[in-house]
Order: structure tokens, then sequence, then C-alpha cells
């Protein structure tokens, strides 16, 4: 029986009983699976005495004695004091509300302790502390590695391991391996019931580190197994039709030619060799399946209007994905432009399209009337039919789910599919989230750009960023100023007011008091998409000189005017927002600036977060930083799928570990794709009857 076929209730479970049940249930454990899958978050080895003398560094492990017991007035209630000493000194174990404890820690006894101590009121003194009497006929586990896991109300560390010694001793002795017998041995790892068994209760810290070796690689295989059925699956999408006269070889085909002969500029060699990547993969046989990445400015919306065109080129249709209004008609604008002189039909499909324009837009689309379609998540809705979808593109891909990106694909037969990122996805990453598709790197900025100079400044310095901005205005340029929050009230009650600025108070501060008669603007999510294009548009043509903002101009406003970034409260953003942000600027040809500033109050851990920004414009680097600070959750856009269910494994700190489970499981599927021999039945049937990453049996 495979861990997740153990799916009978928990009162099967000798010690759990109702008032367990629902303390469990809490922790979203229902079934003896859920239970031993439930993994410590820490372990305490106690298997080294750690003397009362030596309680400044670690954590006190002795044998003591107990010499007497007081009780002290606290208030209207007393307290137990309970004299300790061992062969090296004494103590004080201080049991506030725990007054039954006087018959359980007895002058004239002996008992094992375990506790954190520290000296305070002239003696040391401890009020966290575990015990037990010592006994010369019970064998006891005291003294040993102990697990230490995760609770809720209701549960203490020794209930849950009581429960679970008695789960492990009931179930885990025939549970069947669910790695290759080959990859076990040739890893050196445990048979699966030996690394359940170490994972909770191991016998020395090189049992504990071998079962996590083992239950690590072992989810990290199988997520590599799943990506790679995945790949498969698409390529095995034959598609001879598909081809028909596509045979470029990755060359360009006439409406790319002609674009690119239109463009006042040259291509970069980073767009020019991510374009010749995705022309061979639409011309393959099996679709596309390829994530575009490149910095802030790297071009990566021109390379994929080349990509479209490709598919225009072949009678098809392509659509443009993009997670908000205001960068779908930046997009629109764009292709517009530069598309639309080339005879190629151009539409914007939003969910703020009135009725009949939309109506009438889908009427085109359905008979083949559009050839690019740019929009929001309005781009899959059940009533947007397509006459032949064969490209999505998927823009900042990290603000949509799996299920999301599924959908538009969906629209078309055999589509391809481009998924871009400004975001920089860590390779770590790339191998789990998009192990199954292609990646392509646009490493290179266009000619011209100077890098944007970054400023740290604390906030009572700000005069001096309004200074440098106002000089920056009376020079023509354009600045952005940007705020965590919309209105003050945002907050909530655990942040003062008054202690977090906002973008509508911010905005008529800055209109009246700091830069009266420069012609500002405010924008944000809450205002009415046609007149947030009003704004835009007011400042892209240089008609308004500040914006004031939140977050929503993070992505896809281009404005190469404007030569000064503000954030303010810095240190409540993302660093990747933050590498967005500054991202904004810097796309002409003046030299730009951005001013990250912080509170006066910020701790030596949030200036040092905010230095990686100071000392770093790499995207990748920031990414890897934020990636450890936030979560790969958050960055890859997994968090809507649920896709990351990992139980130990961590793909960052375990990045050696996936590097070895995805070239075991490939090498597994390229020699047997169907896993029907002999040798990889196992991984089919716990494919089959105990799928990984599924919430079934837990």
């Amino acid at each position: 029986m495979f861990l997740r076929e153990l799916t009978a209730p928990l009162d099967h479970v000798k010690g759990v009983g109702q008032a367990r049940i629902k303390p469990l249930a809490n922790m979203g454990i229902y079934s003896i699976a859920g239970l031993l899958c439930h993994y410590p978050r820490d372990w305490e080895d106690r298997c080294r005495v750690v003397p009362l003398r030596d309680f400044a560094t670690e954590k006190v492990c002795t044998v003591v004695m107990v010499v007497r017991n007081d009780w002290v007035k606290t208030g209207k209630s007393r307290t137990l004091k309970v004299h300790i000493k061992d062969d090296t000194a004494c103590a004080v174990l201080v049991c506030f509300n725990r007054p039954f404890l006087e018959n359980q820690l007895v002058p004239g006894k002996r008992y094992r302790l375990f506790g954190s101590f520290s000296y305070r009121y002239g003696e040391l003194q401890s009020t966290s502390f575990e015990f037990e009497e010592v006994s010369d006929d019970v064998v006891t586990d005291f003294f040993s590695i102990l697990p230490v896991y995760p609770l809720s109300a209701g549960l203490t560390q020794n209930h849950l391991r009581t429960i679970m010694r008695n789960a492990l001793r009931q179930y885990a002795g025939p549970l069947e391996n669910e790695l290759p017998d080959s990859i076990i041995e040739s890893g050196g790892l445990l048979p699966k019931a030996a690394a359940i068994a170490a994972i909770h209760f191991p016998k020395s810290t090189e049992e504990l580190a071998r079962a996590k070796r083992t239950l690590i690689y072992e989810e990290l295989f199988y997520m590599e197994i799943i990506v790679g059925r995945r790949s498969l699956e698409r390529k095995s999408m034959s598609g001879a039709a598909r081809k028909q006269d596509r045979e470029t070889g990755g060359g360009m085909t006439p409406l790319q030619k002609q674009l690119v002969e239109r463009l006042p500029f040259a291509l970069t060699k980073g767009q020019r060799d991510a374009l010749c990547e995705i022309n061979r993969d639409m011309d393959d046989a099996f679709p596309m399946a390829r994530l575009l990445q490149g910095d802030v400015g790297s071009g990566k919306t021109l390379v994929s209007f080349l990509a479209a065109l490709k598919a225009i080129d072949y009678g098809a249709q392509a659509a443009v994905m993009a997670p908000t209004e205001l960068l779908a008609r930046q997009h629109a604008d764009n292709a517009a432009r530069l598309l639309e002189p080339l005879g190629v039909r151009v539409a914007l499909l939003s969910g703020n399209i009135k009725s009949s324009g939309r109506n009438q837009i889908l009427k085109s689309l359905a008979a083949g009337d559009i050839d690019i379609i740019l929009g929001t998540h309005a781009l899959f809705s059940k009533n947007v039919v397509y006459k032949k979808l064969s490209l999505a593109v998927i823009d900042e891909q990290h603000r949509f789910g799996v299920t999301q990106r599924q959908a538009i694909i969906s629209k078309g037969e055999r589509c391809d599919l481009l998924m871009m990122s400004a975001t920089p996805i860590p390779r770590t990453l790339a191998l789990t989230v998009f192990g199954d598709m292609d990646v392509s790197v646009i490493p290179d900025l266009p000619p011209g750009r100077k890098p944007v100079e970054t400023h740290l400044a604390k906030e009572s310095n700000e005069k001096k960023v309004y200074d440098f901005v106002r000089r920056e205005l009376d020079c023509g340029r354009q600045a952005y100023f940007v705020y965590p929050l919309i209105e003050a009230e945002e907050g909530g009650e655990e942040l003062p007011l008054t202690a977090l600025k906002d973008a509508e108070s911010m905005a008529a501060r800055l209109a009246n008091e700091v830069f009266p008669g420069i012609p500002l603007a405010l924008v944000h999510s809450k205002i009415a998409e046609d007149r947030k294009k009003e704004i835009m548009e007011a400042f892209r043509g240089g008609v308004t000189k500040i914006l004031v903002a939140t977050s929503v101009v993070e992505v896809g406003v281009d404005v190469p005017n404007a030569t000064c970034m503000v954030i303010e409260h810095a240190e409540r953003f993302g660093l990747s927002a933050l590498h967005q942000l500054r991202g904004r600027v810097g796309r002409g040809v003046a030299q730009s600036f951005c001013f990250l500033v912080y509170s006066d109050e910020l701790t030596e851990d949030g200036k040092r977060r905010l230095k990686v920004m100071l000392e770093n414009r790499d995207g990748f680097v920031i990414a890897e930083e934020d990636l450890k600070l936030r979560g790969p959750g958050q960055i890859t856009g997994t968090e809507q799928s649920g896709y990351l269910r990992l139980g130990l494994a961590d793909p960052v700190r375990d990045a050696a570990e996936l590097s070895r489970a995805r070239t075991d499981a490939f090498t597994v599927l390229e020699a047997d794709p169907g896993l029907v021999s002999p040798k990889n039945l196992r991984i089919s049937a716990v494919l089959r009857r105990a799928p990984p990453f599924s919430d079934a049996g837990l």
C-alpha cells in the first residue's frame, strides 16, 4: 500500500478520540495519510547533555533534582516556583498558571529536563520547559531527537507526538516504496517505510538527514515526472496539418520582414535570437510552449508582435493577453501603430468595452476578420470564439493562474503558447513550474539606454528628493511618485494612519505644497478605465508632468521622457515590484533616477533588503532574493493554481536534488514514455493509485 492510500479516518489511530479530531481537522488533517504527511517543522536534539551552567549558548538538556517548591504572590493570584539543581548550577522553574505542577515536581526527586533559561530578577529562570520523572525501570525517548510540529489550538507537542508514534506503529510498517529500487540504491536513499518513521522520530542526525533527502528527492522526482509527461503530451499533438508550408527553419516570414524593415532601429541580438527560436518552434509539428524572459525595457512585446505576424502570415489568428486593462490598451495602441500599416487587422477586447462594440468584435473575431486581438482575461470568456487561433501570448505570466493559461489555449486547436515575464524567474523555478517549456532570454537592452541610478533615502530626507525631482522637471522631464495605498483607511487598524502615506493624500500635498503650478495627475485601480486611459494619454503626451500612482503603473507604462521614479515606503513593496517600477524610467536617452524612500525606523534587515536594489540591476539576482523572501507561489503565479503543494522540498534550497531528480525523471520518460516497462510499473502505479500533489487521501 502506498502512503496516500491510507485513507482510513483518524479515529482508527490509537489515542485519537473526538477531542483530537477537530484540532487535527483545523490543520487540514483528515486521514492517516494526512497525519503521516504532517511533517515536523523542526527537530529538538536532546541526545547531548547541556547542563544548567551552559544555558546561554543553547537549550538546557540535563537531569535535575527538585530542591523545594515556593509560592509567590503575583497580583491577586499565586505562582509556583520550583527550585532545581544539577551538578553545575541552581535554577528556578516559574510555573505561571500551572499550580498542578506542585504535585508533579516533588522535592527530593530527579527529573529529566529540557528548556530555555535566562537570568531574571537575580536568578536563573525558565518559564518554558518539559520534564519527566527519572525511573530506573522505564525506558523513554525523552533524551532523543524529537519532532516539533505545526500545531493548532487543542493540541500540544506531546499529544501529537503520541498520536504520531501510534500511527507509525500501526500503519507505517507495510508501506510500499514509491521510487524504483534502482534509484533508491544508487542514491543511497531509505525505503519509504523507514523514511517516514525517521522523518518523525530519527535515531540519529545522520538518519534524519537521509530521511529528509529521501522524501525531498521523491517529491521532486514525481513533480518532474508530471512536468515531463505534460511536455510529452504536448509534443504528441502531432500535426502535419499544422505545418502546411511552414518551412522557414526559424527564418522570418514576409510580414515579419516588412515590420523589421519599417522599424527606426535594429533588433538587438537577444531579440533576434529569441525570434529565431520562436519561429523554429512554430514550424514544428507539435505546439510551441516557450517562456520569454527579459528585463524591463528589453523589447519582449515587439518580439511577441513578430511572433503574431508569423501566425497571421499563415492565415491564422493571434491573441495577446495582459493582466490589466491599462497594459492591454498600451499593447493595442502599439500594435495598431506598428502592424496596421502592414494591413494587419487589430482589435482590443476587455471587460469594459460596451456591449454594442463588444458584440461587433466577437462577430468579427469568429468570422476571421480580426488578425490579432489584445485584451485582458476577457479573451478566454465562454462567448469568445476564434475562427483559427494558433498563437496565444500571455504577458506578465505570473499574474495568471495555470487554469487561465489553459483556458486561452483551448480556444484554438494545437495552439502555440508564448508566455512573457519581465519578472525574471530563477532557473530553479523554471525547472519546476515551467519545466515543460523551452526558455528564451533577452539579456540585452536597446542601444543608447543608460542604467537607472538608484538611491536610498530616509523619509526625513524627502525634501532633498523633492528638490532633485524639481530640477529634472525644470529641464522638461517627467516624474512618477508611487505609494503602497490608494487612501489612508486602507492601512487598517494595525497600521497607524499617520505613519503610512497614501496616493490620494500625497497627490493633494504634492500639487498644493511641493510642486504648485506643475500639472499633476493621480491614477490607481479604483479610477474608471476610460478616465484612466485619458490620464495616461496626457502623461504620455507630456501634458501632465507628475503622475502619482499605486503599483498600477508597475507594468507596461512606457514614457521615455519620464526620468524620475520616487517610491515612498519602498520597504512595503516586494523586490520584484520595485525592480518593475524602476523599469518605468530609463526608457529614453536621458539619464534616469529611482529613489527608494524608506521609514526612519526601518530595521537593519529591512535596509539590507533595499540594498539589494541599490547594488543590483540584474533582474535575475533580484528575483532570487525576492524568492527567498516571498516564496515561489507569488512569483510564478502558482498560488492561484494550487500546483506547488510540496511537503518538505524547496526548489531553491534543494536545487541540487531538483537537478538530479529532473535528470532521472526525464531519463525514465525518454526511454519509456508510457511507463509500461516492468522496472517503471511502480511509478505508473503511484500516479494511478496515489497521485502526488493532489488532496486525495489527505
